[in-house]
């Protein structure tokens, strides 16, 4: 009789371990998220066009940033600090041939996203594709332990850069007929306990997307956004302690968390002609928990 092999389980777990800081490093991550798949097939979706990402040091926004320029865009990525991860990306982006502007800075200050914005049209003259994806977390146990502090810290990151961004970059984005992509959460749609300022902030940014998208659609500017489940980035050592970091995701119903690699190309569908009919929706790469979309 021929011998079987049983299919190898999906990893559930993975090195208990916490960084001290937020956002976190994703070079000091144990394993390394994995940004490209080697299964993907680049198509020239986006030859010639110019996106701007935020938090595209790492994690998601990384994955886009390097989907991006395999399909043919420069790409602009905000942060806040990490420097080595960003010029790290900007190689990446280079060895696909295109081209990549760091922009560092505290996009909850509007003066820092002008900026921005001012700067990436400096250096490409255009810009087609916007991807607001940064956010920032803090886990509480109870309400009463979340500070005012905190509480607009959180909005600022995740939902006042996007109107910052948005606004700065819109009469571009209404020339070139161009698309926003939001990331949100599944938190938006199931809520979490210990994060009820994180799960404001990504009901508020699905809300905000439905009504852009309205508001836009005449202008010929896409609204979407994506909501990732559990996805393995540099966000997760820096918010939870090291037993929970080990079962992350492990309770989804595929067993396990997910790359940013598998959440990256809902970012190039949406941006590219693919989606042309396309707009104020939301994908759910999450796992496959179901969800009221």
């Amino acid at each position: 009789m021929n011998k079987t092999t049983k299919a190898s389980k999906p990893r559930t777990k993975r090195p208990a371990q916490h960084q001290q800081r937020q956002p976190g490093i994703q070079s000091r991550m144990r394993p390394k998220p994995v940004s490209t798949s080697s299964s993907y097939r680049p198509a020239s979706k986006l030859m010639g066009r110019v996106a701007l990402i935020t938090g595209g040091d790492s994690g998601i926004g990384r994955s886009v940033a390097q989907l991006y320029a395999l399909e043919g865009a420069d790409v602009a990525i905000s942060y806040l600090d990490e420097h080595d991860d960003a010029k790290d990306v900007a190689h990446q982006v280079a060895r696909s041939g295109r081209r990549c502007l760091l922009l560092p800075g505290d996009i909850g200050d509007e003066d820092v996203c002008e900026a921005h914005v001012e700067r990436v049209i400096a250096e490409f003259g255009s810009l087609d594709i916007l991807v607001n994806n940064a956010a920032e977390q803090h886990p509480r146990k109870d309400i009463s332990q979340i500070s005012a502090e905190q509480l607009e810290r959180t909005f600022r990151t995740n939902v006042f850069s996007f109107f910052f961004l948005t606004k700065a970059a819109l009469p571009h984005l209404r020339a070139s007929k161009g698309s926003i992509i939001n990331t949100t959460s599944v938190t938006a749609y199931r809520g979490s306990p210990e994060l009820l300022d994180y799960s404001a902030t990504k009901g508020a940014i699905v809300a905000y997307t439905r009504s852009l998208a309205q508001n836009l659609a005449q202008d010929g500017v896409r609204v979407n956004a994506v909501a990732p489940g559990p996805i393995w980035t540099p966000l997760i050592p820096s918010t939870f302690d090291a037993k929970k970091v080990a079962r992350f995701g492990s309770t989804t119903p595929m067993g396990r968390a997910g790359e940013p690699a598998e959440v990256g190309p809902c970012f190039v569908f949406l941006a590219s002609s693919d989606a042309s009919y396309i707009t104020g929706q939301v994908l759910h790469p999450n796992g496959g928990e179901i969800v009221n979309a």
